[in-house]
């Protein structure tokens, strides 16, 4: 197996163009990534306000993390973008412009594998300026009741999730991914987020999960699942819990060289720690490679 270390900042070959409906919102949106230049970032705009504002997906821009994590600046937000920053940050995307016609982003099937494969459809390009790198020097660690997110030093990135569901197609839990390895797009993109039926039709009641239905993620009954086909992974649950996780932390806007281990930990909680590292400048550095 090939194990990768990109170097050099990355961007898209080409534009990517998609379309879907929001999850919450049930609203039809549009969306386009953009190539974009060294040192851009990954930026979110929205074509559909006045003056187009953009939107830098950095932790400190983080709004709201109650059903999903939301982003905004100066009024203007975008919902639901942890599962296209995993595609960014699975696929070393450093940089692209990300205009969307909505305030939500697209759920697609639940998972983000329509986002990585256009990704890779559109080509991916090294630019010249190198990366830098948020590299973990001590420990740190956030821990709340059975809640922990753990990161030790090391000169790559690695991320261990684990969860815990009192439901028999769930149980415990845990999956690693090496980024080095390059299967985001085959082992982890693909899967799905989860829900039980009951929570869903609750959120309808008041007016939101208006796009969700069994072609926007895995509906959990108390003993099994609804949806015909089954799973695409026996453990798909934590993989897209992983997704998650590996999108959230992305939102500290450069690569990250760590051993992350992650239990029960969700949006808010993987802001938290991400305040949390960024509080105690003395456990990390930025560097470069090569």
């Amino acid at each position: 197996m090939v194990m990768t270390i990109y170097m050099n900042q990355r961007t898209l070959a080409k534009p990517f163009s998609c379309s879907g409906t929001g999850v919450h919102s049930g609203v039809q949106v549009n969306l386009t990534i953009h190539p974009a230049p060294a040192n851009h970032g990954i930026q979110f705009q929205r074509s559909d306000l006045l003056d187009s504002p953009t939107i830098r997906a950095l932790f400190p821009n983080v709004v709201d993390t109650s059903l999903a994590t939301v982003i905004g600046q100066e009024g203007a937000i975008v919902s639901t973008i942890e599962h296209l920053m995993a595609s960014f940050a699975g696929l070393g995307i450093d940089n692209a412009l990300v205009t969307i016609d909505g305030y939500e982003m697209p759920i697609m099937d639940g998972s983000a594998k329509v986002f990585a494969r256009g990704i890779m459809d559109a080509g991916i390009v090294a630019l010249d300026t190198p990366r830098s790198f948020l590299a973990i020097t001590e420990k740190v660690e956030l821990i709340d009741g059975d809640k922990r997110v753990t990161a030790i030093p090391c000169d790559h990135f690695s991320i261990s999730c684990g969860i815990a569901f009192n439901h028999p197609m769930i149980n415990e839990q845990t999956y690693t991914l090496d980024l080095r390895d390059n299967t985001f797009l085959t082992d982890i993109s693909p899967a799905r987020t989860f829900g039980f039926y009951r929570d869903i039709k609750m959120l309808k009641l008041y007016g939101l999960g208006r796009g969700a239905d069994l072609g926007t993620g895995i509906a959990l009954t108390d003993d099994g699942i609804m949806n015909e086909g089954g799973l695409r992974f026996p453990d798909e649950f934590v993989r897209h819990k992983l997704l998650d996780c590996l999108g959230d932390f992305s939102l500290l806007g450069m690569p990250i060289l760590a051993e992350i281990t992650t239990l029960k930990s969700g949006h808010a909680f993987n802001h938290a720690f991400l305040e949390t590292l960024f509080k105690n400048k003395g456990s990390w550095e930025t560097r470069t490679l090569g």
